[in-house]
C-alpha cells in the first residue's frame, strides 16, 4: 500500500517565505500535491494509495482520484505515518511505500524502480533526497518493519534502523524522487527540469529571475 502524507498546505513551504508571498506558497504546496497524487493516478499496476490528510484541499483530490483517506490526528506528519502503518497492517498489506506530498517529479518509471529492486522476502528499499539526508521514499515489508521519522536529516537514521532488522536494504539514487521544494533554489531547478507538471508552470509563471532575494 502506498502512503502520502499531507499535512497542512496552508502551513507548507514556511522555508520560502524570503521569495514567496503566503498565497503563492499556498498554490505551490496545492499544486505539488496533485502533481504527486496524479503521478501515483497514472502508474499502472500500483498498489493502492491512501492519502493521510485532514487538509481539505487534499481530501478533495484524494475523492479525485478514489484513492483512500486515513484523517490525520494533527500530531505530526511521523504520528500520522505510524497510524497509517497501523491502518494498513489491519488491511493486511504485506509492504508499505511512504512518499511526501512535496517531490512533483515523481513519476511511474522511478516509483516501478522501488518494486522491481524491493527485496522478495522482506526489507527496505530507501530514496534519498537531492542533498543525501532526508528520505523521499521508503518501502517497507512488513510495512511496519521500523519506524519512519521524518525530517531534514532523516536518510542516515532510517538506513541505521533498515540495516539493524537485519534484512536486505535497497538505496536507489532516483533524480525525480530526490526533487523536493523547500528552498529558493529548488524553485529555479523545478522550473528549469523538463516536463509541464502543475508546480512547474505555477513556479515559472511567476518569472522569479526579476525578484530581488537579497
Amino acid at each position: 500500500m502506498i502512503l502520502v502524507p499531507v499535512k497542512n498546505l496552508a502551513d507548507a513551504k514556511q522555508r520560502l517565505s524570503v521569495v514567496l508571498t503566503p498565497e503563492e506558497r499556498v498554490a505551490l504546496a496545492q499544486a505539488m500535491c496533485e502533481d504527486v497524487l496524479q503521478a501515483l493516478a497514472d502508474w499502472t499496476g500500483r498498489p493502492s494509495v491512501t492519502v493521510v490528510t485532514n487538509d481539505s484541499f487534499a481530501l478533495n483530490l484524494a475523492a479525485r482520484f478514489n484513492f483512500e483517506v486515513v484523517a490525520d490526528d494533527n500530531s505530526g506528519e511521523t504520528n500520522a505515518i505510524e497510524l497509517a502503518t497501523a491502518f494498513c497492517k489491519e488491511r493486511g498489506a504485506g509492504s508499505t511505500l511512504v512518499v511526501p506530498a512535496d517531490i512533483p517529479l515523481l513519476n511511474g518509471v522511478e516509483l516501478q524502480k522501488i518494486m522491481d529492486h524491493a527485496p522478495h522476502q522482506g526489507g527496505a528499499v530507501l530514496v534519498p533526497d537531492a542533498a543525501g539526508r532526508g528520505t523521499n521514499a521508503a518501502w517497507r515489508s512488513p510495512g511496519d518493519l521500523f519506524p519512519l521519522r521524518f525530517g531534514n536529516d532523516s536518510f542516515l537514521p532510517h538506513l541505521a534502523a533498515a540495516k539493524a532488522t537485519g534484512l536486505p536494504c535497497v538505496v536507489l539514487e532516483l533524480p525525480g524522487i530526490a526533487r523536493d521544494v523547500d528552498r529558493p533554489e529548488d524553485l529555479h531547478e523545478l522550473s528549469a527540469a523538463s516536463g509541464n507538471r502543475r508546480s512547474q508552470k505555477l513556479v515559472r509563471s511567476w518569472e522569479l529571475v526579476r525578484r530581488d532575494w537579497a
